[in-house]
């Protein structure tokens, strides 16, 4: 079985919806994703550095997921890129570790999708403001897939809106695989 690894970098998570939300869907499928929670495994910020390299090793794709963090990442995120995508592990002559692997992003944006336009608020979309996510994950090898975003978690969303999106990131997520998720009948 093909196995995604979710990687999730939400400094505030107990105060999150939307990212709470997802995680929640994702354990519904064990046999097809891994929630590996950053902020979590590392309350102190000291990351295991062999310990992520073997989690990335066992899994066939792997997915960034964190809220949109002053147009960035939250910092452990960047942390553990920094320390995990090493020289000669995931990049470099014999770096390979993550060569060929289907990579995304997911993020949640707490401004609306308009606000993300050209002619919007920020002058920018969010494919602008992920392309360094996009460029890193091209630079080690492996296969950028378009991100998913959950766009105004700021605006209150219905849980209904929420609901329907923590479906659409599953189904967005077994194209990491080519399989559709289990039903949990």
């Amino acid at each position: 079985m093909k196995k995604t690894l979710i990687v999730v970098a939400h400094p505030n998570i107990e105060n999150s919806v939307v990212n709470q939300r997802w995680i929640n869907e994702l354990k519904k499928y064990p046999d097809q994703f891994t929630v590996h929670e950053l902020y979590k495994a590392y309350p102190d910020g000291r990351i295991n550095i062999e310990s992520e390299q073997r989690l990335v090793e066992q899994h066939e794709s792997l997915v960034l997921q964190f809220p949109i963090y002053w147009f960035n990442c939250p910092p452990m995120l960047k942390q553990w890129l920094d320390e995990v995508f090493l020289y000669g592990w995931a990049y470099g002559s014999t770096g390979d570790k993550v060569k060929n692997k289907k990579m995304a992003v997911a993020v949640t944006a707490g401004i609306g999708l308009a606000d993300y336009m050209t002619n919007g608020r920020y002058k920018f979309t969010l494919e602008e403001v992920l392309r360094p996510f996009e460029i890193t994950i091209k630079y080690v090898g492996a296969e950028y897939i378009p991100h998913f975003a959950f766009y105004g978690a700021e605006h209150n969303p219905s849980k209904e809106v929420i609901n329907e999106n923590a479906e659409a990131y599953v189904k967005y997520l077994a194209r990491l695989t080519c399989s559709e998720p289990a039903t949990n009948n």
